[in-house]
């Protein structure tokens, strides 16, 4: 649109030029046809608009927002438009207490208070996108600024609406997943009515008071240390019954041993002592004695 506005200058500036000396006529010519190729070229350019992938635009005519939405790809428009594009892909907004992670700089983690008057500080981060067919009442009732008017606002006092319905120690454990679920639900009802669909809601860090992280730290060791002596009594415990089971089996072998033992069990042992004994290459001298169980000398 500019180089038609250009053309219109230079065509306005040569006539003027030309009608003042006529001298310059042929200036005047040149001007004219120069101005008129600007104005069909700026003109041409002015209708064709490219709206990128994941992008759709709203047309504005004097200030008045048109109906329907231009889609990606090569648009034929009215050359007098203005076009807005949105963007209508996942948009990752953060609030983090970490210097520039999040989308602001500095601290920008979201403080609150707990049913049990202790302060929380929360690091989360929210997935969102506009309804491209709501893109004309977006622009109309909001305007570009989406993370600044509605995005960060609503989210920031939804959650410190629900926080005070938690303990700060539960919401840090066991009541998690369940906060999440119930900040999720009022924030996407609020982007709904705005036009936008709310795709998750991300807790990424809940930090609590530097009092009550010691006091679960202190107790957690506490549960450890439970744990590590209940193993040892355990492993003791083992212990003193398998000594049990083993002095009862060496109880039980003697009781057999003692029951099994007679003369001729022992008669009979000392006949095969004294058959290896002659059998053996060593010099010796046996002595046998002539009584029953008589003792064997063995001398060498």
């Amino acid at each position: 649109m500019f180089l038609a506005i250009l053309g219109l200058l230079i065509l306005a500036a040569t006539s003027t030029i030309a009608k003042a000396n006529p001298n310059m006529s042929s200036i005047g010519k040149t001007g004219r046809i120069l101005a008129i190729g600007l104005v069909a070229i700026g003109l041409s350019t002015a209708c064709f608009v490219q709206i990128q992938p994941g992008q759709v635009g709203v047309q504005t005519l004097f200030g008045k927002i048109q109906s329907g939405i231009l889609t990606e790809g090569l648009n034929v428009v009215n050359p007098l438009v203005e076009v807005q594009h949105y963007d209508v892909k996942t948009q990752n907004y953060t609030m983090s207490g970490i210097r520039d992670e999040g989308d602001k700089s500095g601290d920008d983690a979201i403080r609150v208070l707990t049913g049990d008057g202790l302060e929380v500080v929360i690091d989360l981060s929210v997935l969102y996108h506009i309804i491209p067919d709501r893109a004309p009442e977006i622009l109309r009732t909001i305007g570009s600024s989406i993370t600044d008017k509605i995005i960060r606002p609503v989210s920031r006092t939804k959650i410190r609406d629900n926080a005070v319905f938690y303990d700060a120690v539960a919401l840090y454990s066991s009541k998690r997943d369940e906060f999440q679920q119930k900040i999720f639900t009022t924030i996407e009802k609020e982007f709904q009515t705005r036009g936008i669909v709310l795709e998750a809601i991300l807790i990424r860090n809940i930090t609590l008071p530097e009092s009550v992280r010691q006091t679960i730290e202190s107790k957690i060791n506490a549960e450890q240390e439970a744990q590590k002596m209940k193993f040892v009594l355990d492993k003791e415990r083992q212990e003193a019954d398998r000594k049990r089971v083993e002095a009862q089996g060496i109880a039980d072998y003697q009781r057999i041993i003692t029951l099994s033992l007679s003369d001729k069990l022992l008669q009979y042992e000392q006949i095969k002592a004294q058959k290896e004994l002659a059998l053996s290459s060593n010099s010796k001298v046996v002595i046998m004695g002539g009584g029953k169980g008589a003792p064997i000398l063995i001398g060498q």
